[in-house]
Formats: C-alpha cells, sequence, structure tokens
C-alpha cells in the first residue's frame, strides 16, 4: 500500500506541475520585422530561397504593422501572378522576370521607408 501512495504522489506531482506550466507559459509569437521581408526579397532576387521559407514568411498574416502587412500582401500578390516554384528545384528563379522587377520595386520601397527618420514622441 505504501509504494501505490508513493508512486500516486510522483505521479500526481508530475501531473499537477506540467499542468501548472502549461498555464503559466505563453504561446509563442512570431513577429514579422522588416528586416526578415528585406532579407528575403534579397535572397528571393539573388535565387538563394526556399518555396518553404518563402510561404513560411509571406503567408503568415502580419497583424502589429499595417504597412508591413500591405508589403507582405503585395509580395504575395507577386508570388500568385508571376510565381514559379517549380524552377527553384532545378537552380532557377522563384519569380519570373516580371516578377523579380515587381519585388525588386517593393524592395526598394521598403528599404526607403525604413531609411525615413522615425518621428520622436514628446513625452
Amino acid at each position: 500500500m505504501l509504494l501505490f501512495l508513493l508512486v500516486f504522489a510522483v505521479c500526481l506531482t508530475i501531473l499537477v506541475g506540467t499542468v501548472a506550466m502549461l498555464m503559466l507559459s505563453r504561446t509563442p509569437r512570431y513577429r514579422t520585422e522588416p528586416e526578415h521581408l528585406l532579407t528575403l526579397f534579397d535572397k528571393t532576387l539573388d535565387k538563394r530561397v526556399s518555396v518553404a521559407e518563402w510561404h513560411t514568411l509571406v503567408d503568415y498574416p502580419i497583424r502589429h504593422d499595417a504597412y508591413l502587412e500591405s508589403i507582405r500582401r503585395r509580395a504575395q500578390h507577386v508570388m500568385e501572378e508571376h510565381g514559379r516554384p517549380w524552377q527553384v528545384v532545378q537552380g532557377g528563379c522563384l519569380l519570373s522576370r516580371a516578377g523579380c522587377d515587381e519585388l525588386e520595386a517593393i524592395r526598394d520601397h521598403l528599404r526607403a521607408r525604413l531609411a525615413l527618420p522615425k518621428p520622436e514622441l514628446e513625452a
């Protein structure tokens, strides 16, 4: 009987500890930053991006920044219109030439916006 109570207490402790950890831990969050998009666009234009990497960043909604969300949607639209994912396996580019031109314009626009000075908030 003593062995049963010992095993029961250990199992109960482990179970309660696991539930407590799950209740107190937060869901991990991924925040797409402008640098992530710029890196992805550069890799795409240099023919170094995989289809999975593209979809990981571009298909994930950006809720913390409306401007970045518009950039992401424009990139998603470029992929829908000019995407050639079958050519990546053969060492080709993910996008057609017209798609690369559009993506380059999007990248330059994002880079120019990041270069603007940020307004300082007054206290």
